[in-house]
């Protein structure tokens, strides 16, 4: 089912959208024509996006809310504040996401509950949020935004990996769920990235370059554009890099015990201090 056609009345809303892969994502759909209501804490990222976005798309509407996507209020205040504009809420993009780095037992309690409630709960809110009505309407799309480390256990990052794999579980069932409605669900399952995340989770951004190589790196412009073109084109996951797709493909193939094993050997967060 492809994405309900741009119009003046319609948005997609897009969270995270100040840095990063949110923001590309926002770029790439703004290129398509969708006008985009962008949300996320820093206003003036968000301004800064927004003047850009209408400057090169004349015309374009472009929406600001800013939000702390932990507070549940805030959440709850995001699709009242699209409807308060006159604007339908055609695509949620839910990109909004951060990670801690380091063994559980040394890192800090109030960041790892953080995360949580930024990639999973505030995910799955905003979801039950907007869905209904794209179901109503028989028509709209949900863009989740997961990672590779969903596929298996990672030490050095393991509520990150675990949330992300609750984000692909949950795109995966919903999209069923919704299945005949209008609707499409699809996970976006990036590789690493060279975006501020990994300096932001924690990661010494030499370190972050060697543990992995060169040729898995994926640029934020080409996931934004992999993952627009297949939410447009209604598939279920989109994992952006040949060598991404064979290590997310075959990581559930070597024994746990294993692989965690070697992850564990090789993940920089786990450096002794």
């Amino acid at each position: 089912m492809p994405l309900p056609t741009p119009a003046a009345n319609r948005t997609a809303v897009v969270t995270g959208a100040s840095s990063g892969i949110g923001r590309e994502i926002a770029r790439r759909l703004a290129q398509r024509g969708h006008g985009v209501t962008l949300v996320a804490r820093r206003e003036d990222r968000l301004r800064e996006l927004a003047d850009a976005l209408t400057t090169v798309h004349d015309g374009l509407r472009v929406e600001v809310v800013v939000a702390d996507l932990t507070d549940e209020a805030a959440r709850r205040g995001i699709p009242v504040a699209v409807a308060d504009r006159g604007l339908e809420p055609a695509v949620l993009v839910n990109a909004a996401g951060l990670s801690t780095v380091g063994p559980v037992h040394r890192n800090d309690p109030e960041a790892e509950l953080t995360m949580l409630r930024t990639n999973v709960e505030a995910l799955a809110h905003l979801t039950s949020l907007f869905l209904p009505g794209m179901v109503e309407r028989r028509q709209g799309g949900v863009l989740n935004v997961a990672s590779t480390a969903a596929f298996q256990p990672l030490p050095g990052q393991a509520g990150y990996a675990a949330s992300k794999a609750f984000v692909v579980s949950y795109s995966r069932a919903v999209r069923e769920e919704v299945r005949g409605h209008g609707v499409v669900v699809t996970v976006l399952c990036p590789g690493p990235v060279r975006t501020e995340f990994a300096e932001t989770a924690g990661f010494d951004p030499a370190e972050a370059d060697s543990a992995l190589p060169s040729f898995m790196w994926v640029e934020a412009s080409e996931v934004a554009r992999a993952a627009v073109d297949g939410l447009e084109h209604g598939r279920a996951h989109v994992i952006p890099g040949a060598a991404n797709r064979i290590t997310a493909y075959a990581a559930p193939l070597v024994p746990p015990t294993l692989l965690t094993k070697v992850l564990a050997r090789q993940h920089p967060g786990l450096n002794e201090p």
